[in-house]
């Protein structure tokens, strides 16, 4: 007996991998747009010159340079989802209000996933990275400003140091499940 069809995430979604520079959302972001067929965006394409030239100097962003960031990003995340159902971006998220300017900005269903890994590995990786503006001077800065997710977000956060394909299943399993759920409260609910 075939076994029953795996339930897709919901068609309009947007899916963010979220984490300080180094920690592979981008990576994971792309190869789970190609699992779930759909459009990947970079987050780092949405930073204006001044943003791009002042980190490039080992400035750190503050609120200021992040706000008009986080919309551009937002406003193309959430034509994507309008246009064409799901969307995958990659974008650090920081902080808690962050996440939620995206979500404002999105105005569609948004699930985080936050690859998490330790300053040595991080350091390791941007170390090793070349043709980047972000330098890893700049690691310690985003690591300050990181705000883990709270209980009551909807984050699922992964070991970053695991495979980008083990990671992508994670992040595909926890969409699924999320899924069921949502199927199941709609169908509790009527609708």
């Amino acid at each position: 007996m075939p076994s029953p069809p795996r339930p897709a995430p919901p068609a309009g979604l947007a899916i963010i991998a979220m984490g300080v520079s180094g920690s592979g959302k981008s990576t994971l972001g792309a190869l789970l747009a190609q699992r779930l067929d759909c459009l990947f965006l970079e987050g780092d394409d949405f930073h204006d010159a001044q943003a791009v030239a002042k980190m490039s100097a080992g400035q750190p962003l503050d609120d200021g340079d992040r706000w008009p960031w986080l919309d551009r990003l937002g406003l193309a995340v959430g034509e994507a989802v309008a246009s064409g159902g799901r969307v995958v971006a990659a974008c650090s998220a920081l902080k808690r209000d962050y996440r939620e300017r995206l979500r404002r900005a999105i105005a569609a269903p948004t699930r985080f996933v936050l690859l998490d890994a330790g300053h040595d590995e991080l350091l390791r990786r941007l170390t090793l990275r070349s043709g980047h503006y972000m330098p890893a001077t700049l690691l310690d800065s985003q690591l300050a400003t990181l705000e883990r997710p709270g209980a009551d977000e909807a984050v699922l956060t992964v070991d970053a140091a695991a495979p980008p394909e083990r990671l992508c299943d994670l992040a595909q399993v926890w969409l699924e499940a999320d899924a069921r759920q949502i199927g199941g409260a709609a169908r509790a609910s009527g609708h």
